[in-house]
């Protein structure tokens, strides 16, 4: 604290010298700010309305284009080279221009003086603004502006669907000439490899496992019919079999003979789906064999009660159908062999083409994905075509994008740049900083003593006493005076100021 009244005590004796430099600094700060020159802003609001009542009703038939993004990228790309010159022409800007250099700049200095923004609360409304020294000026470059920035938006939505149908036939015919070539690639595949190609069954892998299972199939029912026909070969070589005694002919439709008849028709079905050893086939012989041995002992004792002298045995009837059932056995089993060989052939055949046939398979899929991607691809560009000329047809009829001025170009009539009391204030603070800092330095490069402590530090000896000053009345009213200038002469400081700015509103 009494450091701060010192530095205080140090600034109060350079007073006058402080308020001289405060007004000098001022003067010539206010006098700089006064020949800024005066710059007028002329701003303008679009709305780009993009409710169009169709839009509800094709919704899903034509392609809807976001006119938000549009008119977006339209406020990006307004402000490229071709316009600004555009713009120069129409708001008389270029009639001072005469070389290039000049062009360049007068480009480059609407490229930044013009803004366009948008409304971050509603992204249909735009702003335009631009800043020029004259305000006629500024309000004819936005009335301009709005000019090109309609007709680029409307020549480009024009230009775009055009484009897009042109190079959408383009697409088309280069994917109906793709197409065409995909069709003859595999139509000769087809006919070069019309053997080998993959049917209903599959693959290669899937007919060699069927062609196996029929084999099996095949070797299954040869067997089959081959037990049979030994079965009824070993009946035949026993003509003394009292089964063939006319007078046991009612013996064989016996019980008995029913449960045999329907336990081998059970098991031949069995064996059409099992092997030899499974458990229901043993046990179905088995039970065959012991009904077999018993009709072998009732037949044994009819016998043994029959008549010694028995019928010819040509003229038997069981005899005769037995004949004509081996017959038939030997028919099936020759048939059944060409089935096996036939079979196994095929089998050979395709174990043979291991490493061509897939390859070849793999070659047709991959035609035949081609062939489908092109022809998918192309069904697409064609719905997308009659959907763009769909679109291009409605915005043309029901005008999609409209654009309405909000608030025509605007300019105020007092200047919006630059603010010249805010600088003004700026230089007011920055004088009497300047002012406080030059007393304070001052006071530090010529310090005096001004009370008792100073002089013990600056002597290094103890202060008995002081003595205190007494003015006269002429050197009190002289300091009043001094004190009364000062605060004239600072007051006069703060009044200039204040009339410089009542001035600058005028």
């Amino acid at each position: 604290m009494v450091q701060l009244f010192g530095y205080l005590l140090g600034i109060w004796r350079f007073r006058w010298l402080a308020v001289f430099v405060a007004w000098g600094i001022a003067l010539s700060g206010w006098l700089l700010v006064e020949q800024f020159p005066d710059k007028y802003r002329a701003a303008a609001r679009l709305h780009v309305d993009t409710n169009s009542v169709l839009r509800p009703l094709l919704q899903g038939l034509a392609i809807q284009p976001n006119i938000e993004q549009r008119v977006q990228m339209m406020s990006k790309t307004l402000l490229t080279r071709p316009n600004l010159e555009k713009l120069m022409r129409m708001s008389d800007l270029d009639i001072k221009v005469t070389t290039d250099k000049q062009k360049d700049e007068m480009v480059d200095e609407l490229a930044k003086s013009i803004i366009i923004e948008g409304d971050p609360r509603n992204p249909s409304l735009y702003g335009v603004s631009y800043t020029h020294a004259d305000p006629s000026v500024a309000k004819r470059v936005v009335q301009s502006l709005i000019t090109v920035f309609i007709e680029s938006t409307l020549g480009n939505k024009r230009q775009d669907s055009s484009g897009a149908q042109t190079f959408l036939d383009q697409q088309i015919t280069d994917y109906e000439k793709r197409l065409t070539e995909a069709e003859t690639r595999l139509a000769e595949f087809k006919q070069r490899n019309a053997g080998s190609l993959p049917g209903e069954s599959g693959g290669y892998f899937a007919r060699l496992a069927a062609a196996r299972q029929q084999l099996t199939d095949a070797q299954l029912q040869l067997r089959e019919m081959e037990n049979r026909r030994s079965e009824l070969q070993r009946q035949l070589q026993n003509p003394n079999d009292p089964m063939f005694m006319s007078d046991m002919s009612e013996a064989l439709i016996s019980p008995l003979d029913m449960r045999i008849q329907t336990l081998t028709v059970r098991l031949d079905d069995l064996l059409t789906r099992f092997t030899d050893k499974h458990p229901e086939v043993v046990q179905i012989r088995k039970m065959i064999a012991e009904l077999e041995t018993e009709r072998a002992k009732q037949l044994e004792t009819l016998a043994a009660e029959a008549p010694k002298e028995s019928p010819k045995l040509a003229e038997n009837p069981i005899y005769q159908q037995m004949r004509a059932l081996l017959s038939e056995a030997d028919a099936s089993v020759a048939e059944f062999r060409v089935r096996v060989t036939e079979h196994e052939n095929r089998v050979k055949e395709l174990e043979g083409k291991v490493n061509s046939l897939p390859m070849i398979e793999a070659e047709l899929a991959q035609l035949d994905r081609d062939y489908g991607v092109l022809r998918q691809q192309h069904q697409t560009l064609l719905q997308r075509r009659e959907s763009a000329r769909l679109s291009g047809d409605v915005q043309e009829t029901a005008g999609d994008v409209v654009f309405r001025v909000i608030d025509p170009p605007f300019v105020p009539q007092r200047p919006n740049e630059p603010n010249k009391i805010l600088l003004n204030s700026i230089v007011l603070v920055l004088a009497l900083g300047v002012a406080l800092g030059v007393a304070l330095l001052l006071s530090l490069i010529r310090p005096v003593v001004v009370d008792r402590r100073g002089l013990a530090n600056l002597t290094g000896l103890p202060v008995l006493g002081c003595v205190t000053q007494i003015r006269s009345a002429v050197e009190r009213r002289r300091a009043f005076l001094n004190r009364l200038a000062l605060s004239a002469v600072s007051l006069a400081l703060l009044v200039t100021f204040g009339g410089i700015t009542i001035v600058q509103q005028l």
